[in-house]
């Protein structure tokens, strides 16, 4: 898995491309990584609706929660399904609209600085083994197109918008998906 330094796609990635970015402030240089967590109606999965929010195709009229975001544009340069899969919205060399608020080493603006990835998941059940191999396939491969992107800097959107977010939340295993990342077998 790598990164075209030209398109700024994943390889193996489905490209489905987003509107919900624009262009990084000149000089923006990749150092971060934000780890989130969604799914669409809340608590439930699989299914195909949080592509659909990010590419601003969402029925707001099939689930009573979606009337509560309509009008919301956001998107995150990936998501890793719960079988694994991982779907790409936004170039990595774009900007895309995933943190919203947030600071990180009191820098504003997240957003303009890192990379997000979105988990398919929830606060309330644990997250499955192939989300994992994936997740630290596309952070290898992040890594090797960003070599500014530190492991202090792969952070969760709770550790960037704290009080407002809680994702990805308390069943992400960190410790694993770090040991994973240095090589550690026991991950």
């Amino acid at each position: 898995m790598r990164v075209d330094a030209v398109t700024g796609l994943l390889s193996e990635a489905q490209y489905l491309p987003s509107a919900n970015f624009d262009a990084r402030p000149e000089g923006a240089l990749v150092d971060a990584l934000v780890i989130h967590a969604i799914s669409l109606p809340p608590g439930e999965y699989p299914g195909s609706d949080i592509e659909r929010l990010f590419c601003n195709s969402l029925d707001l009229d099939c689930h009573p929660f979606y009337r509560g975001i309509s009008g919301l544009t956001v998107s995150s340069h990936f998501l890793v399904r719960r079988d694994g899969q991982v779907l790409q919205f936004v170039p990595c060399q774009a900007r895309a609209w995933h943190a919203g608020a947030s600071q990180l080493e009191g820098r504003q603006r997240v957003n303009d600085f890192s990379i997000g990835i979105e988990l398919e998941g929830s606060d309330f059940a644990p997250f499955e083994e192939a989300q994992y191999q994936s997740l630290v396939e596309v952070t290898r491969a992040l890594r090797d197109a960003y070599p500014d992107i530190a492991l202090e800097r792969i952070v969760g959107h709770s550790d960037i918008a704290p009080g407002r977010k809680t994702d990805p939340g308390p069943y992400f295993n960190w410790a694993r998906y770090r040991r994973a990342l240095v090589g550690d077998i026991r991950a």
